[in-house]
């Protein structure tokens, strides 16, 4: 499911619940939904962050991806 989907899915969900209420279901699968939509916006600005670089003073250039990135304490 692309992330446009996923989300056109989320806000049908979202006007459904405050029409007329969600099933049991149907609520397990908006929860399912944002979890994995969430993971993906993660993912994304982890891969950004990880693709910085600072120019120094002294015109060497540290890569923070490489500083940093391999953590995995979330």
């Amino acid at each position: 499911m692309t992330v446009e989907e996923m989300t056109k899915r989320i806000n049908e969900l979202y006007h459904k619940s405050q029409a007329e209420g969600l099933t049991e279901a149907e609520k397990e699968e908006q929860k399912e939904l944002r979890q994995a939509y969430v993971a993906n916006v993660r993912a994304n600005l982890r891969g950004q962050l990880n693709n910085i670089s600072i120019v120094e003073k002294d015109g060497s250039v540290t890569d923070l991806g490489k500083k940093f990135g391999n953590k995995k304490d979330e």
